[in-house]
């Protein structure tokens, strides 16, 4: 992977949030179906720290079959949003591994992949999870918000045997498109891939699919943990 930002497409357009002092870490979150980067580039401003470099990809357009084919940003197509549903393997591979070029990238350019944080919000958090969980690089941390576990019948043999990977998993209550179930049994799954207590699972009263003050306080939180200032 050579340093240069114009062999990586999702890279070279991205939204960026720099740090205010020299970057000593790095967060790559990924948006949900239908958004693009720029407005939780926005959202994170309010919660960013001094040493840490935030990038937002933008996904690409793409028919989504469960939109009736409809064109719109999607980092792979979606059949339906239940644990049983058809899913697009190739595509949600193909979107890790366009991920796990950021991080290679990035760790060329001198951030070593354990102080490479990656997050999402819905769609974006379940390539988040996928791609985390199938690196061959122990990464810093995952921040995984309102998502399941994209592929999950495939682990745990897709797993690259990672166990010590924090993970921070949120969910509204109140969500009525990925309902806080599918979010607890994402949980309960993900305790058989990593150690159990490096999983944060919280779920947030009256919230629906959409994040929330609190939540993005506890995502914060979470990023200064495992990724100190150093």
């Amino acid at each position: 992977m050579c340093g240069n930002n114009m062999s990586l497409p999702l890279l070279k357009e991205a939204a960026t949030v720099s740090g205010s002092e020299k970057e000593t870490a790095a967060v790559i979150f990924l948006h949900g179906l239908g958004d693009t980067g720029q407005g939780w580039a926005d959202t994170m401003t309010e919660f960013q720290l001094p040493h840490v470099k935030y990038i937002f990809p933008h996904a690409p357009r793409i028919p989504v079959t469960l939109n009736l084919k409809s064109v719109m940003p999607a980092w792979f197509d979606l059949m339906g949003l239940t644990p049983d549903c058809p899913e697009d393997e190739s595509g949600i591979k193909k979107a890790a591994d366009n991920i796990k070029a950021i991080i290679e990238h990035e760790a060329k350019n001198g951030i070593p992949p354990n102080r490479i944080m990656l997050g999402g919000f819905s769609q974006g958090g379940a390539l988040s999870l996928y791609t985390a969980l199938t690196c061959q690089h122990q990464l810093g941390g995952v921040v995984a918000l309102s998502c399941w576990l994209p592929l999950h019948k495939s682990f745990p043999s897709a797993s690259s045997g990672n166990r010590n990977l924090p993970i921070l998993q949120c969910h509204g209550e109140m969500d009525a498109m990925i309902p806080v179930q599918f979010g607890a049994m994402t949980a309960e799954m993900l305790k058989s891939l990593v150690d159990p207590k490096m999983i944060t699972y919280k779920t947030y009263p009256g919230l629906s699919h959409s994040s929330s003050h609190q939540e993005m306080e506890a995502v914060k939180e979470f990023i200064e943990k495992h990724l100190p200032r150093i």
